[in-house]
């Protein structure tokens, strides 16, 4: 299993990023199977890079914030009208709602019947797509939001492995169950100790390395820094609560599990 970034700018895109965005593949089966997890502003261009949009899996969506999904529209546009278009409906799972948002987004009531074939997330009913489980967890955010837990068959055959994406959430049980015990926390660290003092939205880089400590992962890294907060500040701050590797999350980055 592996996990790519497309974009990791937290809020907006940035001068080095375009936001929220990640890749996960594996192969099995004679094929590689690809996941996304958000497809915010400017992610779709880069995913481009990458392989062709249509052979998408699946779409997992955190939570319906526009840095975390706009760029579905661009999804929408190239399934309907790119190369090879009309290409076969993308599953796309998020919280409730999730339809009526694309539909927002896309200008276009028929957007779940069109190229997106829509489903919930039930924290109950992991979902399996090709090699992959996933399992949805409800975190801590101003809006519905879950943590997305994939475990995959690792790299080298010898069993499977675990990526967690927190999306976007504070610390809660929510975020520390699906943290628990994974190989790599993708953790966003939004905000800086001392300078952020509202609850309930993002971490910080210390909150980030508690959570990682707290839930004994393998390594963390760090994602979903906004171009106004510092990333070397974030670092040092996951550092001191965190004794495992850390890494600062930044596009074409790979990790191979």
């Amino acid at each position: 299993m592996r996990l790519t970034i497309i974009g990791s700018s937290g809020s907006v895109s940035g001068p080095e990023s375009a936001s929220s965005c990640y890749l996960v593949e594996a192969d099995a089966d004679g094929r590689t199977w690809r996941l996304v997890l958000d497809l915010g502003s400017g992610a779709f261009g880069q995913l481009l890079r990458y392989g062709d949009p249509a052979a998408i899996d699946g779409v997992l969506i955190s939570h319906l914030h526009a840095d975390h999904v706009v760029d579905m529209a661009a999804l929408h546009v190239y399934l309907k009208y790119g190369p090879g278009a009309p290409h076969p409906r993308v599953d796309v799972y998020g919280p409730e709602h999730t339809q009526a948002r694309l539909a927002q987004i896309c200008g276009d009531s028929d957007t779940a019947d069109d190229q997106f074939r829509v489903l919930a997330w039930d924290p109950a009913a992991p979902v399996r797509i090709g090699p992959f489980t996933i399992e949805p967890v409800a975190v801590r955010h101003p809006t519905p939001a879950f943590a997305i837990r994939v475990t995959g068959p690792s790299e080298s055959g010898d069993g499977a492995r675990v990526i967690t994406y927190t999306g976007d959430t504070d610390a809660c049980a929510g975020v520390a169950e699906a943290a628990d015990g994974a190989h790599l926390l993708l953790s966003e660290a939004a905000f800086e100790e001392g300078r952020d003092t509202v609850r309930g939205i993002h971490l910080t880089g210390r909150r980030a390395g508690e959570l990682a400590s707290g839930a004994g992962v393998r390594r963390l890294v760090l994602t979903h820094i906004p171009p106004w907060t510092s990333a070397a500040t974030v670092l040092a701050e996951a550092l001191t609560a965190y004794s495992g590797p850390v890494d600062l999350a930044e596009p074409g980055a790979t990790w191979a599990l």
